[in-house]
């Protein structure tokens, strides 16, 4: 069965990519024009079509996804949302899902450039670029990230495995990323989320996909961070957020 899936997963990619291709190209005159006649609000609206959109291209692949909360997460607070990675498509999974709460992610700076729409978002979404060899430039971008976001209700996502797993096994967490966003948005909550199965996409590396797999995407209890020490509170958000990983 499995070499069966690998041979229909050839056509299929193909078909994805035109439509994720298409959805990118699409996207990004319309982000501009968001950007420049309706400002914030008006671009988010685009955005959170695009990660729609950009989820409906999984059906090609035969994919599909589904959510699951069983808590209530607040309207008007910042969140910190901690997540293990696994694909880039954990970002529109949490983008589309948590639309509600604005996400705003920490991204790497080479991916400000040189990528239709992603790039366009990345810069004028009010998320973060940083370069992770350079201390002097991400501590203190990190630092105005994390006020930003507490100050205007937004929500602060964070992949404290840096890099996404390419099996599925959960990586350790770097503490930094998460001890400067504590201190820049004290008040803010913490949301663990488990991601599932989107690492099979790319199983084969990125071409072709994976095929027929079912994505998840789980909120975990949220912590109030007062409530512990710095330490135990990075040791707790991690329990919660591999609990439910599936290998």
């Amino acid at each position: 069965m499995g070499a069966i899936k690998r041979i229909f997963s050839y056509p299929l990619s193909i078909i994805f990519y035109l439509f994720f291709g298409l959805t990118l190209v699409i996207f990004h005159p319309l982000q501009w024009l968001g950007v420049k006649i309706g400002g914030a609000k008006t671009h988010r609206i685009v955005i959170n079509l695009m990660n729609l959109c950009l989820l409906r291209c999984l059906h090609a692949l035969a994919v599909t996804f589904s959510f699951k909360n069983k808590h209530k997460l607040p309207a008007n607070r910042s969140l910190i949302i901690v997540s293990n990675h696994q694909s880039m498509f954990d970002i529109p999974l949490i983008s589309w899902y948590l639309r509600k709460h604005k996400p705003k992610f920490i991204s790497k700076i080479e991916l400000g450039k040189g990528m239709p729409s992603v790039s366009f978002n990345l810069r004028h979404g009010g998320h973060v670029l940083i370069d992770r060899k350079n201390p002097k430039q991400s501590i203190p971008a990190l630092s105005k990230f994390g006020k930003f976001i507490s100050e205007n209700n937004f929500s602060a996502v964070i992949f404290p495995e840096g890099t996404r797993s390419r099996n599925g096994e959960p990586k350790e967490f770097a503490p930094t990323g998460l001890k400067i966003l504590f201190k820049n948005a004290p008040e803010a909550l913490i949301v663990p989320v488990t991601i599932n199965n989107s690492w099979k996409l790319l199983k084969y590396g990125n071409f072709p996909m994976g095929i027929g797999l079912h994505l998840t995407l789980e909120v975990q209890e949220p912590i109030e961070p007062k409530e512990f020490e710095s330490q135990e509170l990075l040791e707790i958000i991690r329990d919660r957020v591999i609990s439910s990983i599936k290998m």
